[in-house]
């Protein structure tokens, strides 16, 4: 992978940043995505976040490489204190972490999200943490996808402010409500997959002298979840 060239997944994390934003990529790595998106002319600035010395200096090398320090800034900080209000950004690109990392991001943070327009996050896992975030936030969801790229599933989430009171089901929220309306194979796969994992725990948790009931409660409410969607 490099600028010329993502991944499926940030390829799909592109498509859905609106043309002429300006953005935020926390947690760039080589700031391919910005460098990316300012080449195909989709975006007009970026700036590339990176609170690792390594991967800063790796964007740092990238951005200068190509020529692009006047459209691009790299800066090294945790989460979105990258941000300045001077920078006028209106998109926030998040990509690669956990759900509940980028939640405690937008959380530590959250006056920084003045002025945002667009959320795109793409977590590797517990993408049910943002659907929550969203929900006690205002933020709505507009758009979801899911994909598999090498062997590994992903969901991607966009999120706009509301103005309105946002709420979801407890299988909305899990599984998210554009992606059980759509239920594509991929979709199938995951939860499938998840079903088959839960069910395993379920059972070892029976098994055992010392029952965590509360745990037990829980997974019976998602497996539930998972049985009724699926059907």
């Amino acid at each position: 992978m490099n600028e010329q060239q993502l991944s499926e997944r940030l390829e799909k994390v592109v498509s859905y940043i609106p043309k002429g934003a300006r953005i935020a990529d926390i947690g760039s790595d080589h700031a391919y995505l910005p460098c990316h998106a300012i080449q195909k002319g989709q975006i007009e600035f970026a700036i590339a976040g990176e609170v690792v010395d390594g991967p800063f200096q790796s964007a740092t090398k990238q951005v200068r490489s190509l020529g692009l320090t006047g459209e691009i800034a790299v800066r090294k900080g945790n989460g979105l204190a990258v941000i300045e209000m001077a920078d006028r950004v209106d998109t926030i690109v998040i990509a690669g972490m956990g759900g509940a990392l980028i939640r405690s991001i937008l959380e530590a943070d959250s006056n920084k999200l003045t002025g945002v327009t667009h959320l795109i996050l793409q977590p590797n896992i517990a993408a049910h943490q943002l659907r929550e975030w969203g929900e006690a936030n205002q933020w709505a969801l507009v758009s979801e996808s899911i994909l598999r790229e090498d062997n590994k599933i992903y969901e991607i989430l966009v999120l706009e402010p509301s103005e309105q009171k946002v709420s979801y089901s407890d299988s909305e929220r899990l599984l998210g409500p554009f992606l059980m309306q759509e239920k594509s194979a991929v979709f199938q796969a995951k939860w499938e997959h998840e079903l088959a994992n839960w069910k395993e725990i379920q059972t070892q948790i029976d098994a055992s002298n010392a029952k965590n009931e509360a745990k037990l409660v829980e997974l019976a409410m998602k497996i539930k979840i998972i049985e009724d969607v699926l059907r």
